[in-house]
């Protein structure tokens, strides 16, 4: 367990979304894409959560929200598919800094593929090589393990799977070390957590394929803190079973006081099940979408 200390703020702001808040100018696409500012001690980190698959939907979205590329510190992506990191490329370059620190599991880049309806590759592409990516400044930082990026904020490092309903929610595939082509486990899911004193933990996921319930689960056991007050992005349950639904649904509410707010992978039955039992306390993630937690 980590000593997990407190934010005094943090801001979210929704760059990349499958759906677009009514009436707006922003664009939406198949992905995610987050800008998370974390203050605290009059101290404040500009951290960029997975890029999409269009950086150029992401930067035309950041321009209407009044918010510079340049002022990225650093990047998290939650995992290698290619709706989340796709964008990755083009935003190093519109970043435009050396050595800026990007942050993931090992398990990046290897190959992971899907065979149906046809054979294709779902991972990093040609174009996001580890050392292509070093060139337009990427500088890495792969780890299994939790690493705080600011006080008060901290990826969750390999996610245990600690219960039996949940899986990654996608048939895909990978080859291992003896070159045999197997299941491939998303080891590399990764979500973030920060915390604020008097509102409890935020988690960010991107697609959840670890499982979202042990997602939360995780992020109270290595912060020790209980209190989940928002949980915000994909938690890939648009192909899950009806039981599977209904059993997140309820340790969700046991888990949750706060609010959560869904999105991307998550599938319209689940959203209508989660409206049905938190109410109020949720609402359909959209790109646009702004949070202010102090």
């Amino acid at each position: 367990m980590m000593q997990m200390e407190f934010l005094d703020s943090l801001s979210i702001a929704v760059l990349a979304e499958n759906s677009v808040l009514q009436g707006t100018k922003f664009l939406g696409q198949h992905g995610i894409s987050f800008y998370v500012v974390a203050s605290k001690n009059g101290l404040s980190k500009h951290i960029l959560i997975d890029t999409a698959q269009n950086a150029q939907a992401v930067l035309h979205n950041m321009k209407l929200m009044g918010i510079q590329a340049s002022s990225i510190d650093a990047i998290i992506l939650t995992h290698c598919h290619y709706d989340h990191t796709d964008g990755l490329a083009d935003m190093l370059k519109n970043i435009d800094k050396k050595d800026l620190p990007v942050i993931a599991h090992p398990d990046l880049f290897r190959e992971t593929f899907v065979e149906k309806p046809f054979f294709r590759s779902i991972g990093m592409n040609s174009q996001h090589s580890k050392a292509a990516l070093e060139e337009l400044g990427a500088h890495w930082f792969l780890t299994a393990e939790p690493l705080q990026v600011f006080p008060g904020l901290t990826t969750t490092g390999y996610i245990t799977r600690s219960n039996d309903f949940e899986d990654p929610g996608i048939v895909s595939k990978t080859i291992d070390h003896d070159s045999r082509v197997i299941s491939d486990p998303m080891r590399d899911d990764i979500s973030v957590v920060a915390a604020t004193k008097d509102k409890g933990l935020i988690i960010l996921t991107g697609c959840s394929h670890a499982g979202i319930v042990n997602i939360v689960n995780h992020a109270i056991a290595i912060t020790g803190l209980q209190k989940v007050q928002m949980l915000i992005g994909g938690l890939h349950l648009v192909d899950a079973s009806r039981e599977r639904i209904e059993k997140t649904v309820d340790m969700l509410d046991s888990l949750i006081c706060g609010s959560v707010y869904a999105g991307h992978c998550t599938g319209f039955d689940a959203k209508v099940a989660l409206r049905y039992r938190f109410r109020d306390r949720f609402l359909p993630l959209q790109t646009g979408m702004r949070f202010e937690i102090a």
